[in-house]
């Protein structure tokens, strides 16, 4: 009989994707602020786009993440 464990590695894989995550959920939301608080400087459109990116980024990278744990501990490979 088989015994489910986590997989380590595949987990610290996880976490670090979650960690990226949490820096990208901070920073998305910084750089909206700073574009929408100087809408009348030159750098408002490029800094809103990148913004708007990141914001993007960071959910994609937390259901990454996500998926990448639950992998880890439900053994799927």
């Amino acid at each position: 009989m088989e015994t489910k464990r986590t997989d380590k590695d595949i987990l610290y894989k996880g976490i670090k994707t979650m960690g990226l995550t949490l820096v990208l959920m901070f920073l998305g939301p910084t750089l909206l602020y700073v574009a929408f608080s100087n809408e009348e400087k030159p750098l408002y459109i490029p800094l809103l786009i990148i913004g708007i990116f990141i914001c993007g980024l960071a959910i994609y990278f937390a259901f990454k993440g996500l998926k990448t744990i639950m992998d880890s501990m439900f053994n799927k490979k």
